[in-house]
Parts: structure tokens; C-alpha cells; sequence
């Protein structure tokens, strides 16, 4: 911890070879600033592509090329469009579609409480910047330390997904007659499939993993009986279970 400590206060009296000022101190900031928009752009770009799936499954469950464009502009939440896209597929009431797909979406809003003390965005822009809180922007968000970089990385992710989502949600829709039978090809998963593969490596605690473990058992044990998204909602009970688990663990020798 303590070498860590000096690693992180070296850049503000000297460069690596030595000499003082503020120019290692400005070539350090740069340094880490495109280290945050490499990570960001990584993101955005690996699960932007995933639009593309997007567009051919909404196409597949009889939504025009416009409707699935308007979705992604104004919903902007994958795991939701696919839920609802994949409920009206299977022959779901438009309705309890809908009703799905928002109880999946309400972890944003838990997501924007997270983010609103890191990020202190002005007034005007936290409607705007509201629109950006997914997964993917968290993700990045929370790996990142100091408000300034915290703030580049969840605007480079945002923006870059935001645009490839829309762009390829359009190319998916248009392409999807090319492609013959969507469900065939299981694209639905592929955007939840990205995202879980950049969660992966993040899980390095036991606790952690623990978590996850019981998030999936829950998520897909309750998937057959109930609604869309409901299963997502109870999945996310595993982190206080677990949390309660090991305080109960831990004063156990105590008593």
C-alpha cells in the first residue's frame, strides 16, 4: 500500500528521468487520460457492435426498421430492448412486454445514485447525462480514480456506445432479411454475452464471486416462471445475502 502510495504522488515533483516541474506533471495527466479513453472506447465499441444484434432480433419479432431505431434512441438500454423484443417474439401482451422491460430498467436508477457523487455533473446536463446510465457507463465509471476521469470515462463510453448502438441497431434492422431465420443465430445474447465477458475479470474477491455466482442461480432459476425482467430484480438480492452471509460468518467465532 505504502509503495503504491509513493507511485501515485512521484509524478507531482518529478518526471521518470529525474527532473521536477510541471511538465511531468502534465505529461503524467495525459498519460492517464488516454489510458481512460483506450478503456472507454474498448467498451463502447465491443458492445456497440452488439446493436447490430439488436436490430436483426427486433426485425425477427415484427418490428419495423423504425420502431427498433426509436427504441434504441429513447430507451438506449440493451438487456430492456432485448426483453421486450424477445417477449413480443414469444407472444407476450404488448403490455406485459412493456411491464418487463421496465422493471429490467429501474437498475438504472440505482446505477444514477452511485454516479451522482462522483460524477457532480451541473444541473442542466444530469437529464442528459441520465440517458447514459447503463451497464457499460457504471462499469467504467466506477473503475476510474478522480472526478476528471471519472467524467472522461463515462462520456467517451456513452458517446461512443450511444452512436454505435444507433448506427447499427439501423444496419441490423435493414440487414436482417439477408440474414434468413434470427433466432436461429441466438444474437440476443450476444450484447449480455460482451458485457459479461468485460465483468469477468473484475470479480478478483470471494465475496465477489460469490455474488455472481448466486445472481445467476437466482436470475435464471426464476427466468422460466416469471415475467421479464422480474428475474433480473431478484437476482440483484444476491449482493446483500452474500454481504449478510459473511458478517454473520465473521462474528461467528466472536460469540
Amino acid at each position: 500500500m505504502r509503495e503504491q502510495q509513493a507511485v501515485d504522488v512521484e509524478p507531482a515533483g518529478t518526471t521518470a528521468d529525474g527532473a521536477g516541474g510541471a511538465h511531468g506533471v502534465e505529461g503524467s495527466g495525459r498519460a492517464g487520460r488516454r489510458a481512460v479513453v483506450r478503456d472507454a472506447l474498448g467498451v463502447g465499441v465491443a458492445v456497440g457492435l452488439s446493436g447490430f444484434a439488436f436490430g436483426v432480433t427486433a426485425a425477427g419479432a415484427g418490428i419495423s426498421t423504425a420502431q427498433a431505431c426509436v427504441l434504441s434512441l429513447l430507451v438506449f438500454t440493451g438487456a430492456s430492448q432485448f426483453a421486450l423484443v424477445g417477449a413480443l417474439a414469444a407472444g407476450t401482451n404488448p403490455f406485459m412486454a412493456a411491464a418487463g422491460a421496465f422493471f429490467l430498467g429501474t437498475r438504472n436508477a440505482f446505477y444514477g445514485l452511485r454516479l451522482s457523487p462522483i460524477l457532480e455533473l451541473p444541473r442542466a446536463l444530469r437529464p442528459l447525462a441520465a440517458h447514459w446510465v447503463i451497464d457499460e457507463t457504471t462499469a467504467v465509471t466506477l473503475a476510474q480514480r478522480g472526478r476528471a476521469h471519472a467524467r472522461l470515462g463515462f462520456t467517451v463510453t456513452g458517446l461512443t456506445l450511444f452512436v454505435l448502438w444507433n448506427l447499427t441497431t439501423l444496419l441490423g434492422a435493414l440487414g436482417a432479411e439477408a440474414i434468413g431465420d434470427t433466432a436461429a443465430w441466438g444474437l440476443d445474447a450476444a450484447g449480455p454475452a460482451v458485457f459479461l465477458a468485460l465483468l469477468a475479470p473484475m470479480l478478483r474477491s470471494a465475496t465477489e464471486r460469490a455474488v455472481a455466482l448466486l445472481a445467476l442461480v437466482l436470475g435464471l432459476g426464476f427466468l422460466p416462471v416469471l415475467p421479464a425482467g422480474v428475474p433480473v430484480l431478484l437476482a440483484a438480492l444476491a449482493a446483500p445475502a452474500v454481504l449478510f452471509l459473511s458478517g454473520r460468518r465473521m462474528k461467528g467465532p466472536r460469540s
